[in-house]
Order: structure tokens, then C-alpha cells, then sequence
């Protein structure tokens, strides 16, 4: 089949909310760079191998796409959040090059493993009292709702400095940044103006009475001509508070899901502790519902994968279709507990890889620490092909997991 002669209908259709679509494995084989057609009708192309989709990302040259691109747009009629049309001044940070990397290293530091080794213990106390919590409200209770969502909420909150009870506020924000077709353009616009506001609101506040949270110090950096600009702080505030609870909220629901829906892995786990590292990198890998995918821009042609792509071109990089190539993961496929080495992309790769991906390791695996030495019997409270998907935003995502004990 010439890769030319087919444009597949993205997202992909799968049919149970965990199962891989149909479609990675064959455009892999015989399409690995692929024309797509978005839900707003616009095409893009779409990169399934493991090859081309980390040395897209690994490029410093491209970014991700903003409005003043042209890019390909995700959503019908082009509405969507912020984050997925790429609209926002708001929310604009440096998108690549020296400026770019200039602004990683002023927030990295608060992302080093050293850092997620302090902050362990405290994780570990918060989760073994939301589960408490969970188990006292009683069976069948649904761990995103009680753990997946509360733990990230509460270590993110705590690292920014911003109060855990405006929870639900942030999760509705997020939601409305990260919307694809969920929202109205009025309700996102209503939502944004809102956020802003009241990370406007906290930064002011932070300045007055600064505190040992990353704001503060991000503040202090700032006024000693050495850090983030009066735009940029906000923007930095917004983006962790949404990517720091967001995608690990639902990542915890996920991987808890992928264990329970074979009770093998379960009772290899509660029988050998040890592999919770190594479950939490293979159960990354192996997720299927991450969500949209990583865009680039191309702002010049470039080679991927044998075809040239002509400058202007949007990129979609499908991390969890690279994680199950065969090329590069032995019996891809199948869930391995013990995998390594584990070279999965699900935190991206080179200059835009995830800033947050130590306190998620961290998160996930305290979480999992936690259930197998508490709730050694915890199962699924529904068939798993009951289980179903967050649908309309970014991020992909399980609504509930039912569970008991």
C-alpha cells in the first residue's frame, strides 16, 4: 500500500477502553507516516514508529503549534481549548530554542529526582489516608474519584502553593484548557478568564508574603532579574497546576485498571514488591488511551521515515502506537512486569520531553506501594469492558474505576 494512497479518520478507533486500536500495528508496517483527517476536517500526518516519533520530538527546530502557525486545526469549526488551538497569550511560554531552555531550568530544579526522594514520604502519608478514606466510605468506590485524582491535586497544590480546596475549580479549568469538543467556545472562554484571574490573584498574594513553594522562589528569581517575565509567571503557574495533576490523575486510574483487568499481574506484584518500579514504567508504556498525542509544526521540510515533509506541515506523534513497535520492544504486545530496559516515550523525548516526569514516577509508584500493602484483594468492580473513556479532551482517560476489596 502507498502511504498516499489512504487518509485514516484520527483519533483511531478502539473498541474496549484499555485495547489498542486495530490500526497501530498495520500503519506501522505498511503507513508509519500517515495523512490524517482531524475532526475539524483538516489533515495532518501521523507518525506510529518508534524511530520517527522520537526523532521528531528530539528536533529543537519544531514546537508545538500555536495559532499563529496555521496549523492544522483539532476541533470542528477550529473551537477548543486554549492548549489545542494554540490561542492563548495567556498561556504562551517560550516555544523552543535558547529561551525556551532558559525557562526549563528555572523550573526544573523543582523536578529533580533528589527533590521527589524528599518529597516521598509526605506522598506516601497522603495516599495511605485517601485510601483509608476510600476503605471507610466502603466497597465498591470509584479510586479515581477517592486517590487518582485527590493525590496528584494535593503534592501539586503543595508545590505551587495554592489551596488543595479550589480542587474542583482547577480540575474544571483544566478541563476547559485542554477541551477539544466537550466545552462551548463561551464556556472556555469563561473558564480562562477565570483561571487568570486567580492565578493573577495568587501570584500578587505570593509577592507580598512569599513561602518555601516554587512561586515564591520563581517570584524571587524574577525580581533579581534572573528568572520568568510578568507574562511568563502566570503562564508557568497554570501550565503545572494543569500538567501537574491532569494526566497523573488519570494515569493512576489507568495503570490500577491495566493491573486489575488480568489478576496475574496483580498477584505477581503482591508476590514480588520489587517489580513496582519496573510495573509503573510497563504499565506507561503500555497504556493505550494517552490522548490526542504530542503536535509539532514543521516551520521547514524535513526527512521522517524515508518521505519528505514539506514545511507547514502539523505532525501528530502517537508515543503509545511507538510503544507497542515491535522493532523496539520485545513481545510489545504483552504486559511485562519485569520489562528493562524500558525505553517507552510516554514523557516525550529531547528538549520538550515532560518537565514533571519525576514527581509522576514518584506518584505512581507511592500509589501503587500503597494498595498492594493495604488492599491486597482490591479487584475491578465492573467487567473491563464496561470501563469507559474520557472523551472530547487532550488527555486521555478512564471517567471512573470501579473497584472493591
Amino acid at each position: 500500500m502507498s502511504q498516499s494512497q489512504e487518509t485514516v479518520r484520527y483519533p483511531l478507533p478502539q473498541q474496549g477502553a484499555l485495547d489498542a486500536p486495530a490500526d497501530w500495528q498495520r500503519l506501522r508496517s505498511q503507513c508509519p507516516v500517515a495523512s490524517v483527517e482531524l475532526p475539524s476536517g483538516d489533515e495532518a500526518t501521523l507518525l506510529t514508529r518508534h524511530e520517527d516519533v522520537r526523532a521528531l520530538l528530539s528536533d529543537p527546530r519544531f514546537a508545538r503549534p500555536t495559532a499563529q502557525d496555521g496549523a492544522a486545526r483539532l476541533a470542528p469549526e477550529g473551537v477548543g481549548g486554549p492548549v489545542a488551538s494554540g490561542s492563548s497569550d495567556a498561556l504562551s511560554l517560550p516555544a523552543k530554542g535558547e529561551a525556551h531552555q532558559q525557562w526549563r531550568r528555572h523550573v526544573s530544579k523543582w523536578f529533580t529526582a533528589k527533590r521527589m526522594t524528599a518529597l516521598r514520604p509526605g506522598m506516601t502519608a497522603t495516599a495511605e489516608r485517601l485510601v483509608d478514606d476510600m476503605i471507610e466510605a466502603g466497597a465498591p468506590a470509584d479510586l479515581k474519584a477517592h486517590v487518582g485524582f485527590l493525590l496528584p491535586v494535593y503534592v501539586i497544590c503543595d508545590m505551587l502553593g495554592v489551596p488543595a480546596q479550589d480542587r474542583d475549580r482547577f480540575s474544571h479549568w483544566s478541563d476547559a484548557l485542554l477541551s477539544i469538543t466537550r466545552f462551548t467556545p463561551e464556556e472556555i472562554e469563561r473558564a480562562q478568564v477565570e483561571f487568570v484571574e486567580y492565578m493573577s490573584g495568587h501570584i500578587a498574594a505570593k509577592r507580598e508574603n512569599p513561602t518555601d513553594d516554587l512561586i515564591s522562589t520563581l517570584i524571587q528569581d524574577s525580581a533579581a532579574s534572573q528568572g520568568l517575565s510578568d507574562a511568563e509567571l502566570p503562564a508557568t503557574a497554570m501550565g503545572l497546576l494543569v500538567a501537574g495533576h491532569e494526566t497523573t490523575a488519570n494515569m493512576i486510574g489507568k495503570m490500577v485498571a491495566m493491573l486489575l483487568a488480568d489478576r496475574g499481574r496483580w498477584e505477581r506484584l503482591l508476590a514480588d514488591p520489587s517489580l513496582v518500579r519496573t510495573a509503573v514504567e510497563e504499565a506507561l508504556r503500555f497504556d493505550t488511551n494517552l490522548g490526542f498525542g504530542l503536535r509539532r509544526y514543521l516551520t521547514e521540510d524535513t526527512e521522517i521515515g524515508g518521505r519528505t515533509l514539506r514545511g507547514g506541515t502539523t505532525v501528530i506523534c502517537s508515543m503509545p502506537a511507538a510503544n507497542r513497535d515491535e522493532d523496539v520492544f520485545d513481545n510489545a504486545e504483552e504486559m511485562d512486569l519485569g520489562r528493562s530496559p524500558n525505553p517507552h516515550l510516554i514523557f516525550g523525548a529531547g528538549p520538550h520531553s515532560c518537565l514533571g516526569q519525576s514527581l509522576a514516577r514518584t506518584e505512581l509508584q507511592v500509589v501503587l506501594e500503597v494498595l498492594l500493602r493495604k488492599l491486597p484483594t482490591l479487584e475491578l468492580a465492573v467487567p473491563v469492558e464496561d470501563l469507559q473513556r474520557v472523551e472530547g479532551l487532550l488527555v486521555g482517560g478512564l471517567r471512573t474505576v470501579p473497584v472493591r476489596w
